[in-house]
């Protein structure tokens, strides 16, 4: 097989980058099929391309499958999450927090606030994406009560999330990103607070600045209206609250995700049938559903409305089940037969090559390994394989310079963790735009958490702070 050129190598990207502009210009929802759309016709460019250097279509599909198949434990947790929020609607899990939640906060704490619970609940959990699809759609809620910008609370929302998913020793890309740079995961998540503790606190600071100009400047909406909405509705009490703490407590004790996800569903329902009765009458009685069996397998599958008589807290308690999740899938896979083609074409391993020329100093291999894991996000759209490729691609080059394995498994998770989500046709951001009902390049320029990281850790590898070597007495740091 002949080696595309670079040129051919990333013109697939820049074709995909303009009609993702376009779509954003034409389309009020591009995650309703013209995104999908874009990959698809960017898939068969880049398919041409590799036809045109002998990349035979039973390699190209062999690729696809594989990728689709490494994509299928996103999508079965992405079906769960859209059961998951029904469920909880339902039994009132969600409404309860978001009760709770407009009680004790005040619009001037709480974007800090939301970053620190997120965090806490991420950290403990090691899943952003549960995190995110509990909690998050709790604090959404509770911004649209403050009149926030849903934008605004979702960056924040992520923030929290994803310091969580970077930092916990229960995460999956934490876990990743060690084993392969050939770390231990303490020694990892130690190495991690140098870059990570800086970048969180520079995050509190702008949420908090944000937070009080909100106090000061904007109106909050009737908070007792929407409680009063919430209470005629639903059946508050502090008992709702067991659902998310057992749910936490299964994912502590390593559940995998699918079958945490089913417990939490069960739950749900279980819930809704012991402190919901009346709203599950009012809704039969109301002839929208005959019975309960029937309300129950509508809330986990489609999508249904509840009317609280506050209109800022109802579009929020519109639940679409698992149909709500199905572009998102749609997304995804056609995300994977796109990045499936570009590597049986040999295009990323051809850009990644162009990338690790640039190599000179030790910075510029923090830079370069950095920006090759970002732009795996946004080629393979895929945060996994942004960890295992740009670091077994770059393993060797940081053994040769006589660093550590963690100054490696640092740059993977300071890079690839937090950027899958600002990606719109990752998985990660495909999801959790979905998720909270924000489109990605909405919440993209408020995840200051995920933004700073990258940055962050190039400064601190540039001001040769703790860069850890293997010879230290007669190695010379070199930056």
């Amino acid at each position: 097989m002949k080696s595309p050129s670079l040129l051919l190598s990333v013109t697939p990207i820049f074709v995909l980058i303009g009609f993702l502009f376009l779509n954003v210009i034409y389309f009020d929802d591009p995650l309703g099929g013209a995104n999908q759309i874009a990959l698809m016709i960017t898939a068969t460019i880049s398919g041409i391309i590799a036809g045109v250097h002998h990349v035979k279509w039973k390699t190209i599909q062999s690729k696809i499958l594989s990728m689709i198949n490494s994509a299928m434990p996103a999508i079965l947790i992405l079906l769960l999450i859209g059961a998951l929020s029904g469920t909880w609607m339902l039994s009132g899990v969600i409404p309860t927090m978001i009760y709770y939640g407009i009680k004790l906060m005040s619009p001037s704490f709480f974007l800090v606030a939301s970053v620190i619970i997120c965090s806490i609940v991420s950290v403990a959990t090691g899943s952003s994406w549960s995190t995110i699809a509990t909690v998050g759609v709790a604090i959404i809620g509770i911004g649209n009560a403050f009149n926030m910008n849903t934008s605004i609370v979702a960056g924040a929302v992520i923030s929290g999330a994803y310091f969580g998913d970077k930092m916990s020793p229960l995460s999956d890309t934490t876990n990743l990103a060690s084993a392969i740079a050939g770390t231990d995961i303490f020694t990892h998540i130690r190495y991690l607070l140098y870059t990570t503790t800086p970048t969180y606190l520079i995050t509190l600071v702008i949420f908090g600045v944000i937070g009080l100009w909100y106090h000061n400047s904007t109106e909050i909406s009737d908070t007792d209206m929407i409680l009063s909405g919430i209470e005629s509705t639903f059946h508050i009490t502090p008992w709702l609250f067991l659902v998310p703490t057992l749910l936490a407590f299964i994912i502590i004790k390593k559940v995998p995700p699918v079958p945490a996800m089913l417990v939490g569903i069960g739950l749900g329902v279980l819930f809704a049938l012991i402190f919901q009765g009346q709203l599950i009458n009012s809704l039969i009685q109301g002839e929208q559903f005959s019975n309960a069996y029937q309300l129950i397998v509508q809330t986990i599958f489609g999508r249904m409305k509840l009317s609280t008589g506050a209109p800022e807290i109802d579009s929020l308690l519109s639940t679409r089940g698992m149909e709500g999740m199905l572009n998102t899938v749609w997304l995804i896979i056609m995300a994977m037969i796109f990045s499936g083609i570009m590597e049986a074409g040999g295009f990323l391993k051809r850009i990644s090559e162009a990338l690790l020329s640039f190599v000179k100093s030790d910075t510029s291999l923090i830079s370069t390994t950095i920006s090759t894991c970002i732009l795996f996000n946004i080629t393979s759209c895929d945060q996994y394989l942004s960890i295992v490729v740009p670091g077994k691609m770059t393993q060797q080059i940081y053994k040769d310079r006589e660093l550590k394995p963690e100054v490696l498994s640092r740059a993977l998770e300071d890079s690839a963790t937090v950027t899958s989500v600002l990606i719109p046709w990752n998985t990660c951001g495909a999801t959790q735009a979905r998720v909270l009902g924000v489109a990605t390049l909405d919440y993209l320029p408020y995840c200051f958490f995920n933004l700073i990281s990258p940055v962050m850790n190039i400064f601190i590898t540039s001001i040769n702070y703790k860069i850890r070597r293997i010879h230290h007495h007669h190695s010379k740091i070199n930056s």
